[in-house]
């Protein structure tokens, strides 16, 4: 196979590319075509840089352009290219003195086409490394194609047979007109006679072959249909509506578009030859003419197929969504959304001629109780190519809104269904009329069910609503879903949570991950397969030992991973879900300073710990906890930092930093080093007055009596510390300026820094550490205080004085001291 050949059966973006390359004057894509075989066989790179190579080749490309000069001469369709091939070679006259410039040129197209070669097959290779859609599926998409291919064929060969049964019946038509006016013999009139009897019957057998031909057109192009508008669309549909819920799912309408387009085309054709058969049947017709009574029906089948195509191809391509809402389906009165409508015909006939009208709650405007909206904005919008990147007929609306309509008294009024706010479903409708080639067709379709709010405090109830619907109900016709809402399977549930973590954090959730938060939901069992979750126990009632549900622990997590933890959680840097147990089992079977980040299980709005391991003298190993932070926390300084800059008192009152390897065995400043944010003195002015960083400590190595809460869980497992507010009088570090654990050149806000740790309940917690033990390393402990603060804090910090009291003194020490030092423009800040 030549490369020429080759190119032309790349896929459409690749062939076009070679198209575009020959849209110029300076090597014809006629000459490329018709001379593949002998230009692909030569030099010319050598002739390029050889003269006579280049002359000869030249002379031999002029032949070859007059032989097939004299080819197209013995072909009665080749007129224009006859024309064509002397023009092009009296432009190629030119190049006579420098023929090596010729070849200079033609060897750059090759060039140019082995390149798109290239890419062509290694995006294909890409391709095949990627993750495929399910074998099903592809094998589907090909059967499809086929049909098409052969549909499109068959149409080719009809348009042939059309023209011959035309010519036929007007060979028929002038001979029986001679025959007429001919005054012959009756015996020369018999064999005429019998002549044009042997001539019609002829014509009737084509008649009737033709027409059978159309119901066999017309019984491929249905099994066609329901292919595309029962397999491929509503496979396209529920891939949608699980992307509307972080599903990474391909919604793009490339195949559907061109296949709606061709099947469509197909159609219209064979209309047009029903009606070439009235045309005939209007010049000519006889007795039993099979056209007459089997057109009718014909004609119907093809119009209700039209039709079914022609509806079926009208669809929301972009579902409602906010600018800066939560996620798609999600709205909220009286504030802007957007959504986009397409026709999957092409037709540029219809380019801003089909208008789109949009409406609200047509179905559920009969159902007592739900609110009823008005839609504000641009509501009709002509379909039109300019909107779309590939020339596709869409309507983008881009600034509708929706309002209240006030009902009677007011207010939401009683709901028969017993439903909240965020529990009514409503979509968006639009309507438009398709008019063309005789055909007249009324077009509607409605968006999925979409949450209306009124307030932001409801966005998140609204949230766990479009989560469990299009999780569970493909039928978005289902308005009383809620009314009695089915249970999750776990898979189901877990897939869910999956898709969220993904479109929070660019990563889902391990198997690990989905095993401890089953664990957690259902205990421990041989499978999970068969065990459901209700709309009750996700998003109403609260878990055990918590006012809050389920829905509102999971969504503080995952908005605090997408607002402060998306790098971490993205790098797997955060293990997040596992229980205290396995934390335990983990931790203490690595080196010291080993640690891992998981999510809090006690605060309602998302908080991320850190644990880690160190051993005492004897070896035996204890693991310790942080208090969680919170967005509150992580929105002043990032974890990266605090993870940095943590410290705890060890021997001696030094401040050491135990956090060394990120679990199993990174160390700390090659998993986080990247995300530190440490600048230089041109980056933050505030330098110049702080000579000293923020770092975190915690007197007594940390340690605190106090276990981290209730026994019960979840289900069974150990929970974090309780917040602040449920802290117990034996907590280290509580709220408050008198006993921050900060260590700061400034009066910081205390209740950012406020931490509390957790010793391992297992372990005996020893007064004081050694100052180093068999498993703690040098390197691990060095210190980033400047020597006069750790003489200071040496001295405050002794054993026989309070450590809080004397901590806040010297805290006021350092403070007045730096502002004697710099007293020209720097004002403390509380809120610094």
């Amino acid at each position: 196979m030549t490369q020429w050949e080759r190119l032309q059966q790349l896929d459409t973006v690749y062939s076009q590319r070679a198209f575009d390359l020959y849209n110029g004057d300076e090597f014809p894509m006629d000459v490329r075509h018709y001379l593949a075989h002998w230009i692909e066989g030569q030099d010319w790179e050598r002739a390029s840089r050889d003269s006579s190579q280049a002359a000869f080749l030249f002379q031999v490309l002029l032949e070859n352009l007059d032989n097939q000069f004299s080819r197209f001469a013995h072909e009665r369709e080749s007129f224009l290219l006859q024309r064509n091939f002397r023009r092009y070679k009296q432009n190629f006259q030119k190049y006579q003195e420098e023929p090596y410039t010729l070849a200079t040129i033609i060897n750059w197209f090759l060039v140019k086409e082995k390149g798109i070669l290239n890419d062509a097959e290694l995006a294909q290779q890409v391709q095949m490394l990627q993750v495929q859609p399910a074998a099903m599926e592809l094998e589907s998409q090909r059967q499809v194609e086929n049909r098409l291919k052969d549909l499109k064929t068959k149409v080719e060969v009809m348009e042939h047979s059309v023209r011959c049964l035309e010519e036929q019946q007007d060979e028929f038509d002038f001979k029986y007109q001679t025959h007429l006016m001919d005054s012959c013999t009756e015996e020369e009139k018999k064999k005429q006679l019998e002549g044009l009897q042997k001539m019609l019957n002829a014509l009737d057998n084509c008649r009737r072959n033709f027409l059978s031909d159309i119901s066999a057109m017309l019984d491929a192009a249905d099994v066609l249909r329901s292919a595309l508008i029962d397999e491929e669309l509503v496979e396209w549909k529920r891939r949608q509506q699980k992307s509307c819920i972080g599903a990474p799912d391909n919604t793009s309408l490339e195949h559907l578009e061109k296949w709606f387009t061709q099947i469509i085309e197909c159609m219209f054709q064979l209309q047009m030859f029903l009606q070439k058969l009235d045309e005939l049947v209007g010049k000519m017709t006889y007795e039993n003419d099979p056209i007459p009574g089997r057109k009718p029906p014909l004609k119907s089948r093809l119009d209700t197929l039209l039709t079914k195509l022609i509806k079926s191809s009208f669809v929301v391509e972009n579902q409602p969504s906010m600018p800066q809402g939560r996620g798609l389906l999600l709205l909220r009165t009286n504030v802007q959304f957007s959504v986009k409508v397409r026709l999957l015909y092409k037709v540029p006939e219809l380019n801003h001629v089909m208008k789109v009208t949009v409406s609200v709650n047509n179905e559920t405007s009969q159902l007592k109780g739900f609110r009823k909206f008005n839609v504000l904005g641009t509501l009709s919008k002509a379909l039109n190519m300019a909107e779309s990147m590939n020339g596709g007929m869409v309507a983008d609306f881009r600034h509708l809104s929706l309002k209240d309509q006030k009902v009677g008294g007011g207010g939401k009024g009683i709901n028969d269904l017993s439903l909240s706010v965020t529990e009514e479903l409503h979509r968006i409708t639009f309507k438009t009329q398709f008019d063309y080639q005789g055909m007249s067709v009324p077009l509607e379709n409605s968006s999925l069910p979409v949450v209306v709010i009124s307030n932001s405090s409801q966005q998140q109830s609204a949230w766990a609503s479009v989560l469990w619907f299009n999780m569970l109900c493909p039928d978005p016709e289902n308005f009383k879903f809620f009314e009695s809402s089915p249970a999750a399977t776990w898979p189901q549930f877990g897939e869910m949570l999956n898709w969220q973590f993904l479109s929070s954090g660019k990563r889902g959730l391990d198997n690990d991950q989905l095993e401890t938060l089953a664990i957690k939901l259902f205990g421990k069992q041989q499978s999970y397969e068969n065990c459901t979750i209700s709309w009750t126990k996700f998003s109403k009632e609260n878990l055990p030992d918590t006012n809050f549900t389920l829905w509102v622990w999971l969504d503080g997590i995952l908005n605090l991973v997408k607002l402060y933890l998306s790098d971490l959680w993205s790098d797997g840097s955060i293990m997040g879900f596992v229980s205290k147990g396995k934390e335990r089992l983990l931790l203490k079977k690595k080196q010291n300073g080993t640690f891992l980040l998981r999510f809090s299980e006690s605060i309602k709005d998302g908080g991320i710990t850190f644990s880690w391991v160190q051993y005492a003298n004897d070896g035996s190993p204890s693991v310790q906890t942080v208090k969680p932070f919170t967005s509150t926390d992580l929105k002043q300084i990032a974890l990266p930092d605090i993870l940095c800059n943590f410290r705890i008192m060890e021997a001696e009152n030094i401040p050491v930093n135990p956090l060394c390897y990120l679990y199993p065995n990174t160390p700390k400043d090659q998993a986080f080093g990247k995300y530190y944010s440490e600048k230089t003195e041109e980056e933050n002015p505030y330098l110049k007055y702080l000579k000293t960083k923020l770092v975190f400590v915690s007197k007594e190595n940390g340690c605190s009596g106090v276990r981290e809460g209730p026994e019960s869980d979840l289900c069974t497992q150990d929970r974090d510390p309780p917040s602040s507010s449920d802290a117990g009088d034996d907590d280290v570090l509580l709220k408050g300026s008198e006993k921050s654990p900060m260590i700061s050149s400034s009066t910081t806000d205390a209740d950012f820094f406020n931490s509390i740790l957790d010793i391992d309940g297992e372990s005996t917690v020893p007064n004081t550490f050694p100052v180093t033990s068999p498993h703690i390393s040098h390197s691990c402990l060095q210190q980033n205080l400047p020597e006069s603060v750790e003489d200071n804090l040496g001295e405050a910090l002794s054993t026989d004085t309070d450590v809080n009291y004397t901590l806040q003194e010297f805290l006021n020490d350092i403070n007045l001291h730096l502002l004697q030092e710099e007293p020209d423009d720097f004002i403390l800040d509380s809120n610094f």
